[in-house]
């Protein structure tokens, strides 16, 4: 017996931050909605861009975002009366059977369709923060709105325990997407490619935020030069940090780090099937860990810290390496040992390949769809315009909101 096709659904999906400088979140965005068509649904996203950046055709801009500083980054937001008149419009022509808001919470568009729409809403949380002035400051503003939610995912347990201490409420977990089988077809690049002698390890991030723990990987060059002479640290990420900033850190041994730029979806795919090691030494503020996933599925050992996030998505160790977070001494020895264990390293490659599928796009859609369903069949109306976003109603003030500044 076949299973019943699934109902074809036209699916609003706002993202609250800019692709003109793309994160995980966007990232994440982008692969739903194109995972989303391949299954035969329709589906738009709102999301902040700049004139200039070239976005996909199921894309709408909301225009140019603003850099603010938000939660311990900076964000690059769209907000106020100008922005609200764009995302009405964009949900008057949608007619969407459901509509999928990402970080609701957050001061920009997602925030804005949540106060002006009414219907079957979803919403995905992605952030895990230990303390959060922004959210305690924006739980008053936003109370009333949230309860408009009919379904809420998480991505992972650490962003779920974020929503449940800072907005209330419970979520499913839904983990992020990864397009598996393309990371694994991936082939290894001569440029990237190790020996013996002269391994590879590869970094993937922001290299201007503190908390993608570039430095300590950084600190943790010159032990790795002891005893790798010929080691290359290969840096792939846009930011400001560069061959100067590590010349003047490591002096000589900056010889060992190579900085890569910003990366197309191929060569990043490219760059971790060519490494001996991935390492994600990032601090904290990690919900999930989307490139440890990406590496796994590229057939890469991981050497990760030991956040909780990374943790779980390792196994708590068995489908990777843990080191302690922060720590370059600790990042150095357990990176050595690696290196100099070929036969270790590819059990450690092989148990990672076997526990992504979890993850891979055809199982978090699914999921996804699920929870789609539900919100559906739970509202007595589609989505559409609440009639008190109107009535004298007035937008949460952006500045009570940065949280930072």
């Amino acid at each position: 017996m076949t299973a019943a096709p699934e109902r074809p659904l036209r699916v609003g999906i706002v993202c609250p931050y800019s692709f003109d400088v793309p994160g995980g979140v966007q990232f994440h965005v982008r692969d739903l909605a194109e995972a989303l068509i391949a299954r035969g649904h329709s589906v738009s996203v709102l999301a902040p861009a700049d004139d200039e950046t070239p976005i996909p055709e199921y894309m709408t801009s909301a225009g140019k975002a603003v850099p603010v500083r938000y939660n311990g980054s900076v964000a690059r937001l769209a907000f106020g009366p100008i922005t609200a008149a764009k995302v009405r419009r964009w949900l008057e022509a949608g007619q969407f059977d459901v509509l999928h808001l990402h970080e609701p919470a957050t001061p920009s568009l997602s925030m804005l369709a949540l106060w002006i729409a009414d219907g079957p809403v979803v919403a995905t949380f992605h952030s895990s923060l230990v303390r959060s002035r922004s959210l305690q400051i924006a739980y008053p503003l936003v109370r009333q709105s949230l309860e408009k939610i009919g379904a809420r995912i998480a991505v992972s347990e650490d962003a779920r325990r974020t929503l449940v201490e800072h907005l209330g409420g419970d979520a499913v977990v839904i983990p992020n997407g990864v397009y598996v089988d393309a990371f694994a077809a991936a082939e290894p690049d001569p440029r990237w490619t190790g020996t013996p002698d002269a391994p590879t390890v590869v970094f993937l991030g922001r290299l201007d935020e503190p908390r993608k723990g570039l430095p300590v990987l950084l600190d943790a060059v010159p032990a790795l030069r002891q005893a790798f002479p010929g080691i290359r640290v290969l840096v792939a990420g846009r930011g400001e940090t560069g061959p100067e900033e590590a010349r003047a850190l490591l002096g000589d041994d900056a010889v060992a780090v190579e900085f890569l730029g910003g990366l197309s979806d191929e060569d990043k795919g490219r760059l971790l099937a060519s490494a001996d090691v991935y390492v994600a030494p990032q601090t904290g503020g990690e919900s999930f860990g989307i490139v440890l996933v990406e590496a796994m599925s590229a057939g890469t050992a991981v050497l990760a810290s030991d956040l909780g996030a990374f943790s779980r998505v390792l196994d708590d160790g068995e489908a990777g390496v843990l080191f302690r977070t922060g720590d370059a001494a600790d990042l150095a020895r357990t990176l050595t040992d690696l290196l100099r264990d070929p036969e270790r390293r590819a059990r450690v490659a092989a148990a990672g390949a076997a526990a992504v599928h979890r993850y891979d796009w055809s199982t978090v859609t699914h999921q996804v769809l699920t929870v789609y369903e539900m919100a559906v069949e739970g509202s007595a109306t589609p989505v559409g315009e609440d009639p008190s976003s109107r009535r004298g109603g007035r937008l949460p003030g952006l500045r009570r909101l940065r949280g930072d500044v």
